[in-house]
């Protein structure tokens, strides 16, 4: 998920741009309202560079200056904790502010590496105001799916909650985000494609965890395919590990090869990649690959 979030933060820089350029401009009527800030979800399109675009929705804007004022006060936070409450207190005086949804977006990113439990929380508040927000849904998803354990009484209800918002990110991509005027069509394309990356990423992780390995298999290859400059170590090592549950040792060898390769040596994907490495070298009788080697392990892509 650092993928989908770093991305995202590039694409906000652009919106707050934005937002301070058209608050420059006379203070628009309260019919038509004045241009605000959006979402740092945003992203017009499909995943696939240049294939057609859906017809762009309007950015979202606020109604008065004391609005768009108090929107720059609370995204302007670094504290998430600071940044809920007050998102909260937005919520609560502008209830049908068109700024709440990229407002609670830049939170869920400050929560999204340090504490899951307020991640799917605010998450769960974007989608209660767009149920179909991408980053919103793979974000909720990936923490189901990741931090669901077997001794969970919910266990079956988390994980098909998490493949059923996955899914749907993948529905929605084209048709519910924004991107800020003047994106680069390339970002905008770049962000669409780690969205669905990571959303094939989610329903095959949990397809494993359910023994589906077929399943799981077709999952991960599109993951990967999703966003070829930047493939996700960690979804590159499942694949090999669910063609290892295939007992297709010597295919799985060589992904397994480019999961030691792409992750960083000191990092335990690294790691494992390279004891699966091992592993898969015993069982198919081949030679091993120079990528499973420590030293030719790679610095993860940029």
């Amino acid at each position: 998920m650092k993928r989908i979030a770093l991305m995202g933060a590039v694409l906000i820089l652009g919106l707050t741009a934005l937002a301070q350029s058209n608050n420059q401009q006379p203070p628009a009527q309260p019919a038509t309202g004045q241009q605000g800030a959006q979402s740092g979800s945003a992203q017009p399109g499909t995943a696939q560079p240049g294939a057609a675009q859906a017809p762009a929705k309007h950015p979202p804007q606020a109604k008065t200056q004391p609005e768009f004022d108090d929107y720059k006060k609370a995204v302007a936070l670094n504290d998430p904790a600071a940044m809920e409450a007050a998102a909260n207190d937005f919520a609560t005086k502008y209830p049908d502010s068109e700024l709440r949804k990229p407002l609670y977006l830049t939170n869920l990113r400050l929560y999204q590496s340090a504490n899951p439990d307020k991640t799917i929380e605010i998450g769960r508040k974007v989608l209660a105001i767009d149920p179909d927000d991408p980053e919103a849904l793979v974000t909720v998803a990936s923490v189901l799916a990741e931090r669901t354990r077997d001794t969970d009484l919910d266990k079956d209800q988390r994980l098909n909650e998490a493949i059923k918002m996955a899914q749907r990110a993948t529905e929605t991509i084209n048709t519910d985000s924004d991107v800020p005027a003047g994106t680069p069509q390339e970002k905008a394309d770049a962000y669409n494609a780690l969205i669905v990356s990571n959303a094939y990423s989610i329903m095959g992780t949990v397809k494993f965890n359910k023994g589906d390995y077929k399943g799981a298999e077709a999952d991960l290859r599109k993951s990967i395919d999703a966003y070829p400059p930047q493939p996700d170590p960690v979804a590159v090592l499942r694949l090999a590990l669910t063609l290892d549950k295939q007992n297709r040792y010597p295919e799985a060898l060589d992904v397994a090869g480019q999961a030691a390769q792409i992750a960083a040596e000191s990092t335990q994907v690294g790691e494992l990649a390279r004891k699966e490495c091992d592993r898969l070298v015993q069982l198919s009788g081949k030679p091993k690959p120079a990528a499973c080697n420590a030293s030719a392990a790679a610095a993860p892509p940029k």
